[in-house]
C-alpha cells in the first residue's frame, strides 16, 4: 500500500491553488464525534428551504456532538439547516439510510440509538412562539447496557446493526424498529460493524482481535478472521496490544475488507481467504472507510491525520456479480427455497466463496 497524508489545519480557510475550492470550517461549538453525509432532495415549488433553493439536489452533513446534539449542515454553503435534540450524552456515530431516504440513525453514549425522519416537520418552542423545523424523532432503540459506539444500516435499508462496549452486537429491523437478534460470538467488546454492498453479509470487529463474518438473516457465523501478529519489524515492539481492533469496512464491490488495529497495521483481506492480502504500517489508527468507487482507503488517526491508501483493485467475476445482483433482493431464506442445486445455494449464501 502506498500512502499520502494531509494534516488538519487551523480554522482559517485557505485556497489550495488558483481556481481551487476553499476549505470550509463549520463552527459546531462542541467536540465532533460522528459524521455522516447524504444527498438532499431538490426543493419543490414554493419551498423556501435555503439548502436547495436552486431546485437541485445537494449534499448535507450530519455532525454528532459532545453535548448530545446533532447538527445538520448544507455542505456547499456551510448553512446550518437544523439541530436534532434528544440524546442525553455524546453522539458517537451517525448513519444515513443508503437508499437516499431522509432517515438518519444516531448512536450515543446514553446507551440508545435514535431514528430521525428529516423530511418531517416538528414544532419547537422559542420564547413566546413556536418555530417549524425539519427533523422528527421516529423511534428510540434501547437494548445496550454500555455506550453505543457504532451503527450501520444495511444497503437494502431493512436492518440496522449496532455495537457497544459489549461482547454482542445487536441487529434491529428498520421496518418495525424491533430487535431481531443478538449476535454472540466475540470474547470482548464489539467496536465496529459493516454490511456488505448486497446486504447478505455483516462483519463485526472486536477487541478480541477477531473479525466475525455473519449471515444477518440467520445469525450464523460464516467465517472468523484472526489478527495474528506479523513476525517482522512492523511488530517488534512488545508494548503493542494486538487485541485492540478499532474498525472494519467492506469495499464497494464487496470482495475486500479493511481493518485497523492497535498493532500499527492497516490490513486488507480478500473475502475468500483467511489471511490478509496486503498490509500497511500506520500509527494511532481509529477508523477506516473505502472510497465509494474503490481503489482507495481513508484512515483516521488520534493525532489529527486522515491518511489515504491505494488499495488492491480487482475485476469482479461474473459469478460474483450475479450473486451480488440476486442477493440485493433475495434473503437467505428465499435463496434456500429456490429449486436449484445445493452447491449453487451454498455459493449464493456465501457458505462457499
Amino acid at each position: 500500500c502506498k500512502t499520502s497524508e494531509r494534516k488538519s489545519r487551523g480554522s482559517k480557510a485557505e485556497t489550495w491553488s488558483r481556481g481551487a475550492a476553499k476549505e470550509k470550517t463549520l463552527e459546531c461549538g462542541q467536540i465532533v464525534w460522528g459524521l455522516a453525509f447524504s444527498a438532499w432532495p431538490a426543493a419543490e415549488d414554493g419551498d423556501t428551504d435555503p439548502a436547495c433553493a436552486m431546485g437541485l439536489p445537494c449534499l448535507v452533513l450530519a455532525t454528532g456532538l459532545n453535548d448530545g446534539q446533532i447538527k445538520v449542515w448544507e455542505v456547499q454553503t456551510g448553512h446550518l439547516l437544523f439541530s436534532l435534540l434528544g440524546h442525553q450524552d455524546v453522539v458517537r456515530d451517525l448513519s444515513f439510510a443508503p437508499n437516499g431516504s431522509p432517515i438518519l440513525v444516531s448512536a450515543s453514549r446514553d446507551k440508545t440509538l435514535r431514528v430521525w425522519d428529516l423530511s418531517r416537520d416538528v414544532l419547537f418552542p422559542s420564547g413566546d412562539t413556536f418555530l417549524l423545523s425539519p427533523g422528527r424523532q421516529v423511534q428510540v432503540l434501547s437494548g445496550h447496557v454500555q455506550w453505543v459506539y457504532c451503527c450501520s444500516i444495511s444497503p437494502d435499508c431493512s436492518m440496522l446493526c449496532s455495537a457497544a462496549g459489549e461482547k454482542s452486537a445487536l441487529l434491529w429491523s428498520m421496518r418495525s424498529y424491533t430487535l431481531i437478534r443478538r449476535l454472540e460470538g466475540h470474547q470482548s467488546s464489539v467496536v465496529s460493524c459493516d454490511f456488505s454492498p448486497d446486504s447478505a453479509l455483516l462483519v463485526t470487529a472486536s477487541y478480541d482481535a477477531c473479525v466475525i463474518m455473519w449471515d444477518p438473516y440467520t445469525g450464523e457465523q460464516l467465517r472468523t478472521l484472526r489478527h495474528v501478529p506479523l513476525h517482522s519489524t512492523l511488530d517488534s515492539s512488545s508494548e503493542i496490544h494486538t487485541s485492540s481492533l478499532r474498525s472494519v469496512c467492506f469495499s464497494p464491490e464487496g470482495l475486500y475488507l479493511a481493518t485497523v488495529a492497535d498493532d500499527r497495521l492497516l490490513r486488507i483481506w480478500a473475502l475468500e481467504l483467511r489471511s490478509p492480502v496486503a498490509f500497511a504500517p500506520m500509527t494511532n489508527g481509529l477508523c477506516c472507510m473505502y472510497f465509494p468507487h474503490g481503489g482507495f482507503i481513508a484512515t483516521g488517526t488520534r493525532d489529527g491525520h486522515v491518511q489515504f491508501w491505494t488499495a488492491p483493485r480487482v475485476l469482479s467475476s461474473l459469478k460474483h456479480l450475479c450473486r451480488k445482483a440476486l442477493r440485493t433482493f433475495l434473503t437467505t431464506y428465499q435463496v434456500l427455497a429456490l429449486p436449484i442445486p445445493r452447491k449453487l445455494k451454498e455459493f449464493l449464501t456465501y457458505r462457499t466463496f
